[in-house]
């Protein structure tokens, strides 16, 4: 685990997914990438090996992912060939809020 805050730069252990953090409801949490834990990005140690089974989806760049009760929620800013997860919970692809309708 690792202590986060809202703004935090991370980086993948295992692939080149970069990520920021945008909301977190607790300050120390189980962020993964690839099934690796993830690194703050100005940690000097390079990406190494490949991302596990169940966890090699991807990440796309610009998009922003959550888990179930949407108390975390990181913005992907670069993309890369592994997935997020806290712990062995895959986060999901948040969606777009539906626009009001219009008359």
């Amino acid at each position: 685990m690792i202590d986060v805050k809202p703004g935090a730069r991370l980086k993948s252990t295992v692939c080149s997914t970069e990520v920021v953090v945008v909301k977190t409801a607790d300050s120390s949490i189980d962020l993964r990438c690839g099934g690796a834990p993830m690194a703050p990005l100005d940690a000097t140690a390079e990406a190494s090996g490949a991302p596990s089974e169940g966890f090699d989806n991807g990440t796309a760049v610009g998009k922003r992912y959550t888990d179930a009760g949407e108390a975390v929620e990181i913005l992907c800013t670069k993309g890369g060939p592994g997935s997020l997860s806290l712990g062995d919970e895959l986060l999901g692809m948040k969606g777009a809020k539906p626009l009001p309708a219009s008359d």
